[in-house]
This record gives structure tokens, C-alpha cells and sequence, in this order.
């Protein structure tokens, strides 16, 4: 597949057709307030749907409810294996790469900063967090599974955003396209693939070619769940690639939003780990693996652990060494990830299930500025000579 400035350009103008017309629908006959309620407890697949549902909603849940007709169940399995191999791996990656990255792209900074409000920045963490685990679940497509309903409700509430900024004339369409846009959810789909398993090569992680490529599928199917037009989706990793770094060079740069979500996301994590010895090892690992230029851009202070931690691939090379040779510390190391994620995840949820609802008042659940979005795009510079 071909991807140029102008394909991507008119991925702009495009939303999510079903999303949109169910969220609308709901608005105009006041009737999300009732639909938020109610499905506050539709949480598993199987579930009867409630008495009460509003008849737009009910129509959406049964189009949305099942997986494309499309999906590789054996690759989808190499998929979960992959993730409960690298786990606590991707779960730093997801971290300290992938969400760096959303927040180096000025005007969806700009966006997450006004929709998930700067105050509670483990909000978003926290759900990116339990969307991953309830996708690699071996039952995540069966009877009992959270993931179907969860990707419902996303899909609902990024169309909710596009109405609320659309309706009340906070986001220039002109200048920026469709707010949530096609171009935007693929890269977002890139973000937490592509991103995600470069993060993993620069760590030193073990990875076979095709535990990659079946880790990049399984969120091919994720975006097929959030509305995500496949026609324009990359089918490989190799055209996966072409996209995500014309989508990068097409909007990256330096922004306060941008910045100011980083700051908080390095005060979020400093809180977790234990003590303050270690809080600097956050902002190292951020840079080592955005490189100097977008940790410039988004004002992460250097450290004297800046270069300590380039030496974190070749530890964890011996302990992937050590995995590969034996099926015992290869038992010991995924158990190890797996109860570090699960504290991670529990710190930032505080032990909480976090529900996905459409918001009713964007500016007043969300804190959404009316200032209005630069139009010129950045064009990113060389490095700074000099730069570690």
C-alpha cells in the first residue's frame, strides 16, 4: 500500500461513520444519561443487554458485538504469547515510548490534555493499561470477556468527543481535520504496535520476526473494534512502518500541552516507584528510548542516569539469554513480569475496574480550553550538535 501527505490528508476528514450517528442519535434524544447507567453493567460478553436500552444504542451493541470475519485465530494466539513473554516489556514500552510519542504530536497533545484533564493523568495510564490485559486474555473474544464491551464503549467515547468539540466550535476542522480522525486512529494503532515493538528492539528484547508480526496484528484487530476504516489500515509491518513515519514527520514537534503531559507522566511514575533514589531512572528511560530530540521537544530534564541507562539492554540481554536456555528461568521471568504488570496496573487503577462512559458536558467533565489550535505544521529539525 501506497501512503503519501495527500492519502493521509484525506484520512483527516474522515470519522467513524456508525460511532458518530449512534452518539448524535443519543444527544438529540436525550438519552445518554439513561445509557450511561445502564451500561455501567454490561461489562462481560454474554450478558442480556438491559431492559430500557435505548433502541440506537442496542443496534450499535449488536453490529459492534462480534469479531471481523477476517481474524487468524492462530496468529491471534502467537499474539497473546508474545504478550505474556514480554509483558512487563511492553508494559514499559506502552510507558515511557508510546504515550512520549502520542505527546510529541502538538495537536494530539492538545487533545489528550483537554480530554482526560492534565489533573489525573494515571486516568489514561490506567485505562491503556486494562485494555491491554483484557485484549490478551485467552478469553478475550468468549463468553465472560471485558474486552468486546470495553472497545465498545471507547469506540462510543471517541465519537462523543468528536461531537462535543464539533458541536461547540472548540477544534478547527479546517486547519486539523475531523478531531479523532481515520489518520489519527491509525496512528494511534501504530503508537501501540509498531512504537511499542521498536521500544522493545532499543531494550534489547528477544523477538522472533513472527511473534512481532503476530503482536502487530492483534492490534489490526483492535482497531477494526475502535472503528478504524481497514481499507487504509497497514497490513504488514513493513507498510506499517511507511505510515507511522509519515504520520510522525507529517506532525511532530514541541508544545506546552505536549511537555506538560510528559511532566505529569514522570510525576505519576516517580510516585510509583518506591522511594526517590530511583525517580530519575523515569526521565533516562524516557529519553533513551524517544531519543534526545522529541525528550528536547517535551522538556524531560537529563539526568545522571542518562547514561547508566543505555546499558539496560545488555542486562536484560543476559536475562533474555538466560530465558532462552532455560524453560525454568523462562517460567520464573514470565511469572516475575507478570506480578510486576499487575502491580503496575493496580497502582494506577488503585484497584478500581475503570469504566468507559459518554461524557454528557465535554468542558465541564474534561476541563476542554477554547483557544484555538496553531494551523502550521511542524517541520521536525536535526538533533541539536552537541546532544548526548
Amino acid at each position: 500500500m501506497t501512503y503519501t501527505s495527500a492519502s493521509l490528508d484525506a484520512l483527516r476528514t474522515q470519522g467513524d461513520e456508525l460511532a458518530d450517528a449512534t452518539v448524535t442519535a443519543l444527544f438529540e434524544r436525550g438519552e445518554v444519561g439513561k445509557f450511561n447507567t445502564l451500561m455501567r453493567y454490561v461489562s462481560t460478553v454474554g450478558q442480556d443487554l438491559p431492559e430500557g436500552l435505548p433502541d440506537v444504542a442496542r443496534e450499535y451493541l449488536h453490529a459492534t458485538g462480534a469479531p471481523p470475519d477476517w481474524v487468524d485465530w492462530a496468529e491471534m494466539e502467537k499474539a497473546r504469547l508474545f504478550f505474556i513473554d514480554n509483558n512487563v516489556h511492553i508494559s514499559t514500552a506502552l510507558s515511557f515510548a508510546s504515550m512520549p510519542a502520542c505527546y510529541v504530536l502538538p495537536h494530539v497533545a492538545k487533545l489528550l490534555s483537554a480530554t482526560h484533564s492534565l489533573k489525573y493523568p494515571s486516568k489514561r495510564m490506567a485505562e491503556t493499561g486494562q485494555f491491554t490485559v483484557y485484549l490478551m486474555r485467552p478469553d478475550a473474544f468468549e463468553a465472560g470477556s471485558r474486552f468486546i464491551p470495553a472497545a465498545q464503549k471507547v469506540r462510543l467515547l471517541h465519537a462523543s468527543i468528536r461531537h462535543h468539540l464539533k458541536r461547540e466550535g472548540l477544534w478547527d476542522i479546517a486547519a486539523l481535520g475531523t478531531p479523532i480522525c481515520q489518520e489519527d486512529m491509525i496512528g494511534g494503532q501504530m503508537m501501540f504496535s509498531i512504537q511499542v515493538l521498536d521500544a522493545l528492539h532499543r531494550l534489547g528484547i528477544h523477538m522472533s520476526n513472527e511473534g512481532a508480526d503476530a503482536y502487530y496484528y492483534a492490534w489490526r484487530v483492535v482497531g477494526a473494534f475502535l472503528g478504524v476504516d481497514q481499507a487504509h489500515v497497514p497490513q504488514t509491518i513493513q507498510d506499517a512502518r511507511v505510515f507511522s513515519d509519515l504520520y510522525m514527520t507529517r506532525h511532530m514537534g514541541p508544545s506546552e500541552e505536549g511537555a506538560l503531559l510528559t511532566r505529569q507522566l514522570i510525576d505519576l511514575y516517580e510516585e510509583v516507584v518506591p522511594g526517590t533514589f530511583f525517580d530519575p531512572v523515569v526521565s533516562a528511560l524516557i529519553r533513551y528510548l524517544i531519543g534526545d530530540t522529541c525528550a528536547d521537544w517535551l522538556k524531560v530534564p537529563r539526568t545522571p542516569w542518562d547514561t547508566l541507562v543505555k546499558a539496560a539492554p545488555a542486562v536484560l540481554g543476559v536475562l533474555e539469554s538466560l530465558e532462552d536456555r532455560s524453560p525454568v528461568v523462562a517460567w520464573a521471568l514470565d511469572r516475575l513480569g507478570y506480578l510486576t504488570s499487575v502491580l503496575e496496573l493496580s497502582s494506577l487503577t488503585r484497584g478500581r475496574v475503570m469504566h468507559y462512559a459518554i461524557p454528557e458536558h465535554l468542558k465541564a467533565d474534561y476541563g476542554v480550553s477554547t483557544t484555538v489550535l496553531p494551523t502550521a505544521r511542524w517541520t521536525p529539525p536535526p538533533a541539536t550538535i552537541g546532544q548526548r
